[in-house]
This record gives C-alpha cells, structure tokens and sequence, in this order.
C-alpha cells in the first residue's frame, strides 16, 4: 500500500483551526468555575455563553 501525505490544502486547514482555538487565562478560568458553582444558569448555558464545551468546562 501507498503512504498519502497531506496536501498543502489540509494542513492549512489544520494550521487555521489551532489558531482559532480559544485561549482562557487563569482569570478567565476562576471565573467561569464560580460562574458555574453559583448555579445561576446550568452548566450547559453557561457552556454556550463562554463558547465551550461542556467536556472542557468539566476538565
């Protein structure tokens, strides 16, 4: 069988899609755990407020 290597195509699409990637600050981070202690809104608003996943919150 024939190794494919990954067109220029796709590791632009691969570079652009880490770039994007939303970066939280040790601030941001307390913030939205208090947020989600509070139990003002559910997690999975709170969730979709911060633009995250619910897996990422519960990391």
């Amino acid at each position: 069988m024939r190794k494919t290597t990954k067109s220029q195509g796709e590791k632009i699409v691969k570079d652009i899609r880490r770039a994007a990637r939303k970066h939280y600050s040790s601030e941001e981070k307390i913030r939205i755990v208090f947020d989600g202690l509070r139990l003002e809104d559910s997690k999975a608003e709170l969730c979709r407020r911060e633009g995250m996943s619910e897996g990422i919150y519960y990391k």
